[in-house]
């Protein structure tokens, strides 16, 4: 089934030079680029964007670190799109991902982890207006 996904470079990997390096990782794996857009979130958005981890410990870490610097968002799109991009970002703790992921690569630690991907097409529905309205998402045809 054809998904659409939202994505985020984190500002750790936005920083260390690796948005190029991660988009190119999802198109090489056959995902298209639907709408991209580079945002620094204030806290305020952060911690609305991330409103389903309120009560987790980690979530102040967590709204600090995601306003602390610009990111990429972006919605892919493709089969499946939900769980590979998954698959490519690797396991949440770069220690724990497995070689050739994006956070195994780029991530410094389980907190700055390069990537942040959709886990569930309700929480892709949540995200993607999140950041895009209908007329910043494009469809095309990849010939490549």
């Amino acid at each position: 089934m054809v998904e659409r996904t939202l994505v985020m470079v984190k500002p750790d990997a936005v920083g260390g030079g690796h948005v190029g390096d991660v988009i190119g990782r999802f198109e090489a794996a056959g995902l298209a680029i639907r709408a991209l857009k580079m945002v620094w979130l204030d806290r305020r958005e952060a911690e609305e964007f991330y409103q389903v981890h309120r009560e987790r410990p980690f979530f102040a870490g967590l709204t600090q670190f995601m306003s602390s610097g610009p990111i990429v968002a972006m919605v892919l799109e493709g089969p499946g799109a939900i769980a590979k991009v998954r698959q490519l970002m690797g396991a949440t703790d770069p220690a724990k991902a497995e070689p050739g992921t994006i956070r195994k690569a780029f991530a410094a630690n389980i907190e700055q982890n390069a990537v942040h991907g959709s886990d569930s097409p309700e929480s892709a529905a949540y995200e993607i207006p999140y950041f895009f309205g209908a007329l910043e998402q494009h469809a095309y045809r990849r010939t490549g």
